[in-house]
């Protein structure tokens, strides 16, 4: 349980020691990231009901959920997509682009990459929860977090030695990276359906395609962002794996929004 422990307090708030760490343990802690980020939903989901209670409308509900969020993880991910924004956007080569993102300040490309992903998490939201699709919203930080074991994979290098990047990248198996992808899809289908029969708006049918497209959303979106990274600065970060999280969330939610207001 070393890999769950280390997941837990590395992604979250929640004190959880600090484990003895190597690639095994490392590899395992990226590998439970998914079920995590169900943890994490099941926290905005419980949150929000919370504040339905007081009459808060989708708007409101959608922020205060966002900000919860990143309170929960301490904004870890939110940082690590401001400075790849501002890496990438910078024009300097892989070096150059690599201090950059070693920076504390946050530049103009990572001020605006960050309010942009935050509106449309917040905006996609608030859609769901208008809808009444509120339930499906805690699939997206699962969906977002499979990013983990999938960027972490065998044969994705590191961009510099030392730090978090390096010691987690290629240490996840292709085939645990692969079952992980499987076993979160099936995961966010089977709890889309719950959604979508507890909440009666679409059908348990619904809710599970939700899911499901939330999850390979989130896994496209991520990979596709990891390739150019890997091509830009020749391997990961712990900074790109930050914003492969947020880019896959911001996905997934945008995904779920696709579905749920499909005919």
């Amino acid at each position: 349980m070393r890999g769950a422990r280390l997941a837990l307090g590395l992604l979250t708030v929640v004190p959880a020691g600090a484990p003895p760490v190597d690639r095994r343990t490392a590899a395992a802690a990226m590998l439970w990231a998914p079920a995590l980020g169900l943890a994490l939903g099941a926290a905005l989901l419980a949150g929000g009901a919370a504040l339905g209670l007081l009459g808060l409308g989708p708007a409101l509900l959608a922020v205060a959920g966002m900000a919860g969020l990143a309170l929960l993880t301490r904004g870890l991910h939110l940082d690590g997509l401001a400075d790849t924004a501002d890496g990438l956007g910078s024009g300097r080569p892989a070096e150059g682009a690599l201090e950059v993102m070693r920076r504390s300040d946050v530049g103009p490309f990572g001020v605006v990459v960050l309010v942009l992903v935050l509106l449309a998490d917040a905006a996609a939201l608030a859609q769901l929860v208008a809808a009444g699709w509120g339930p499906l919203a805690a699939l997206a930080p699962a969906a977002g977090r499979l990013a983990l074991p999938l960027a972490c994979r065998a044969g994705v290098p590191a961009a510099r030695p030392g730090g978090l990047g390096a010691l987690v990248a290629g240490s996840v198996p292709r085939p645990a990276a692969a079952a992980a992808a499987l076993g979160t899809a099936g995961a966010l289908a089977a709890a889309g359906a719950l959604a979508g029969a507890a909440t009666g708006a679409g059908g348990a049918l619904h809710g599970a395609l939700a899911g499901a497209a939330a999850a390979a959303a989130g896994a496209a979106a991520a990979l596709v962002l990891l390739r150019r990274c890997v091509r830009r600065l020749g391997g990961t970060t712990g900074d790109v794996l930050g914003a492969c999280v947020e880019t896959a969330q911001c996905a997934a939610l945008v995904a779920l929004v696709a579905v749920v207001a499909a005919p």
